[in-house]
């Protein structure tokens, strides 16, 4: 960053997109359309998602990252599975190049430590695509909510299974979006841990049930699967004077709040914007290269968000207390 001796870059930029899976072609699509943006071209391996890619943006496309980069960029959106993340983030990284990571930002937390110290090292912009930060009923709850007492959070990200997922399960693709939401909303870290998995029909995690407390006191669920039929992404907020609901799809946010003694209480819907989160996304980490500023979700925060994740992962459950009874017959005092 600037602070770093570094000039903002200039005004035109120069981007590119590394991956043109279903993530990155839609970061193609969008940065095609950005004015003062010049979408240099897109990145991958598969002569199938390159054609559909660069149709779709009107770009130039390139087998490997080392083509992209001779072509001369100032920063990349990295869309590629999050196995690559690490070797691609560092090698833009050393040519000076400004990066936005899909969530997660690694596949460990040691690699992305690697990349958050890369980068505050050469003094590029690093952000992390925590898209749900974007969702403007999100933004919506966050304003909601600003100010308050909060009490308790519950999150609930369910749907069928993905074709497209293999490598990893439900904590990582899903649940790291609303662990990165919990500490945005409440402004603190998570301090306890309480996961619950199984994986019902998928060879890893599809079901997760989560439980969190931060270190302010707030105490958090998460409620995520890919057992269900349909897609359902809701958020709910108490705080000692309102309680606020969120539907994440439809982008309806309601508040109740004026609670009184007999019970009864006001409620009123919130207004909500209609911009795409993907896009205000964009528009925000292009924001940070240009002014040299710090981007929205910082590598630490991505970092922060995928060590809770990996928590998830690594914490055994513990046996209800009733396992360790004594077995065999009870003597009876007499």
């Amino acid at each position: 960053m600037s602070s770093k001796g570094f000039a903002p870059a200039k005004a035109g930029l120069r981007v590119g997109v590394v991956g043109a899976g279903v993530m990155g072609s839609n970061h193609a699509r969008v940065l095609a359309g950005l004015p003062g943006v010049s979408l240099v071209g897109v990145v991958d391996p598969s002569p199938a998602h390159l054609t559909r890619t660069t149709e779709l943006a009107s770009c130039q496309g390139f087998e490997t990252l080392d083509q992209l980069l001779a072509e001369g960029v100032d920063a990349v959106t990295i869309a590629a599975p999050t196995h690559l993340h690490h070797e691609v983030a560092l090698a833009c990284i050393a040519r000076n190049v400004h990066v936005l990571v899909e969530k997660p930002i690694a596949s460990t937390v040691a690699e992305g430590r690697e990349i958050v110290a890369a980068a505050q090292k050469a003094g590029v912009t690093l952000m992390i695509g925590h898209v749900e930060r974007f969702n403007p009923a999100v933004a919506a709850v966050k304003q909601a909510i600003a100010g308050e007492d909060i009490l308790s959070i519950a999150i609930t990200r369910v749907g069928p299974f993905p074709p497209r997922m293999s490598n990893v399960g439900v904590v990582i693709d899903l649940a790291v979006h609303d662990i990165d939401l919990i500490r945005w909303f409440t402004e603190s870290d998570i301090v306890e841990v309480q996961p619950q998995l199984s994986s019902a029909v998928a060879e890893r995690e599809d079901i997760a049930l989560l439980q969190f407390r931060t270190a302010n006191g707030v105490l958090a669920h998460i409620n995520t699967n890919w057992l269900t039929p349909f897609k359902a992404r809701s958020v709910t907020v108490a705080t000692r004077g309102k309680y606020v609901m969120g539907d994440l799809l439809t982008r309806q946010v309601t508040e109740c709040f004026g609670f009184k003694p007999d019970g009864s209480y006001s409620m009123r819907h919130l207004p909500v914007g209609h911009d795409e989160p993907l896009r205000a996304e964009l528009i925000a980490f292009l924001k940070a290269v240009r002014n040299g500023e710090t981007p929205a979700v910082t590598g630490d925060e991505g970092v922060a968000s995928l060590e809770i994740a990996t928590q998830c992962l690594e914490t055994p459950s513990r046996p209800a207390a009733t396992s360790s009874a004594r077995k065999g017959p009870r003597r009876v005092a007499g």
